[in-house]
C-alpha cells in the first residue's frame, strides 16, 4: 500500500472506525490529485462534485464579492481535513464559493457518485456519512457562534489550535479576513499572543 492510501485508511479508521475490509473496497474510487498554489479544488457557481481529504497543504473557502470586489474567507482546511462545499455536494446545486489551494497541496478525493454508492451498499459507509453530515454541520454552527460569542483574540487563538502553523504558511491578510478584523488589528492581536 503506498503512503497515500495508508495515509488514507488510517485516517477513515479513525474517523468512523471503518474496518479495513470497507476501506479496502473504497481504495479504488480515491484518486490522487496534486493541486497547484493559486489552482482551485472547487469554484463558485459549479457544483462540488469531489469530496477531498487532505494530505498535504492548505486550502481556503471564500466568497467573492462582485459589489466591493474583495474576498471573504470563511473556512481554512488542512492536513488530515476533508474539504469540500458540503451543501454543493450533497444537494447538487452549485457552489456560493471558490475552494483554492494556497500552497503547493495533495489531497485523495472520491466523488459525488462513488461515495453515494458506497452508502447505498455498506452500512458502515452509511455511518461514515452519518459522521461526515454532522462534522460539517459542528464546522458550520461553531463558525457562527464564534462570530456570536467570542472575542477577536479568542478567534484567532481558535484558528491557531486549529491549523497551528497558518501564520506562516499563508499571509496576514486572509487571516484577518477570516477573522473579521482589519490588518492592524491581527497584528496587534499577534504582538499580544506570541506563540
Amino acid at each position: 500500500m503506498d503512503n497515500k492510501n495508508e495515509t488514507l485508511s488510517q485516517y477513515l479508521r479513525n474517523f468512523a472506525a471503518l474496518a479495513d475490509e470497507d476501506i479496502n473496497k473504497s481504495l479504488p474510487f480515491w484518486k490522487s490529485r496534486k493541486i497547484n498554489k493559486g489552482d482551485f479544488f472547487n469554484m463558485q457557481s459549479m457544483v462540488c462534485s469531489d469530496l477531498g481529504l487532505v494530505v498535504k497543504g492548505i486550502f481556503r473557502i471564500y466568497y467573492h464579492d462582485q459589489d466591493k470586489q474583495i474576498d471573504k474567507n470563511l473556512f481554512f482546511f488542512s492536513e488530515n481535513q476533508f474539504v469540500v462545499s458540503f451543501r454543493s455536494f450533497i444537494s447538487r446545486n452549485p457552489c456560493w464559493y471558490f475552494i483554492e489551494a494556497m500552497e503547493d497541496s495533495e489531497i485523495v478525493s472520491i466523488s459525488y457518485k462513488d461515495l453515494n454508492d458506497l452508502y447505498n451498499s455498506n452500512p458502515s459507509w452509511s455511518k461514515f456519512g452519518r459522521l461526515l453530515a454532522e462534522l460539517f454541520f459542528s464546522y458550520a454552527q461553531t463558525r457562527t457562534e464564534e462570530f456570536m460569542f467570542f472575542s477577536h483574540e479568542e478567534r484567532y487563538i481558535r484558528l491557531l489550535d486549529e491549523h497551528p502553523n497558518i501564520v506562516e504558511r499563508i499571509p496576514a491578510y486572509h487571516i484577518s479576513s477570516y477573522l473579521g478584523i482589519t490588518n492592524p488589528s491581527l497584528s496587534r492581536i499577534r504582538k499580544r499572543i506570541k506563540r
